[in-house]
């Protein structure tokens, strides 16, 4: 059995339909991930590659996640922002990581013109950051995990979300990845000691991080503080 298959989709800008790569579900296995969830696959097809899809008529790219409809104004942004830089192509069959990265890049594009969801949004420059990370491009992948981060922090502050345990994780997690240990405790501290919050696997994916963080040497970290010191009371991790 083939890894991809064919699925026809319908462009929410231009309304044309046109047929993507997909995944089948039994290669879509994961062997290990990241402790961001950035994740490797069992088979040679990275089911990520393959998460946007792309008009080839018009060049609007989204996920299955994205708007399904868009508003007269919406359309009118794209064409005015993006669409005037689009050559006609396609985005079927297998891809490769510098085609999944320009899909994404297109998606990321598209979702800033119509003014998508910030979540939406935050997520397609996760991704980004990890297809960096496949190729072993760091300084890309951090560029891209420092806007992920914010575009995070904006979702938590805006969108009022409430006991959302993997937001806060992932918030708390993108600042251990980038170097700065005192913004991440707070926010795995948040996790930890909110009574409210029941999600037991980001409870302890909190605690392991906050603990990871303890244990690294001080001063082997930008911004870490000295042993014994207490950081605004986050240091010691309640059991």
């Amino acid at each position: 059995m083939e890894p991809l298959y064919e699925s026809v989709v319908s462009c929410p800008c231009c309304e044309s339909e046109y047929p993507t790569p997909r995944v089948r579900s039994s290669f879509k296995r994961a062997v290990s991930s990241d402790t961001d969830f950035c994740c490797y696959y069992k088979h040679e097809v990275n089911a990520d590659y393959y998460v946007v899809r792309v008009c080839p008529s018009c060049g609007y790219a989204t996920t299955e996640n994205g708007a399904r409809e868009l508003r007269g104004d919406q359309k009118q942004a794209y064409f005015d922002q993006v669409g005037p830089s689009w050559k006609p192509g396609s985005f079927r069959g297998e891809r490769t990581r510098e085609q999944a990265l320009l899909c994404y890049k297109l998606a990321l594009l598209s979702a800033q013109a119509i003014g998508e969801k910030e979540r939406l949004i935050a997520g397609l420059l996760h991704h980004i950051a990890w297809l960096h990370r496949y190729g072993g491009e760091e300084e890309q992948e951090r560029r891209f995990l420092r806007h992920a981060l914010e575009a995070y922090q904006s979702v938590f502050e805006h969108e009022h979300v409430e006991n959302d345990a993997k937001l806060m994780y992932l918030i708390g997690e993108l600042h251990r990845r980038l170097d700065e240990p005192r913004e991440a405790v707070r926010w795995f501290s948040r996790v930890v000691q909110d009574p409210s919050i029941m999600d037991a696997a980001m409870i302890q994916a909190s605690r392991r991080q906050w603990q990871l963080i303890r244990e690294q040497p001080s001063g082997s970290i930008p911004g870490w503080f000295a042993p014994g010191v207490e950081d605004d009371g986050a240091e010691a991790i309640p059991s």
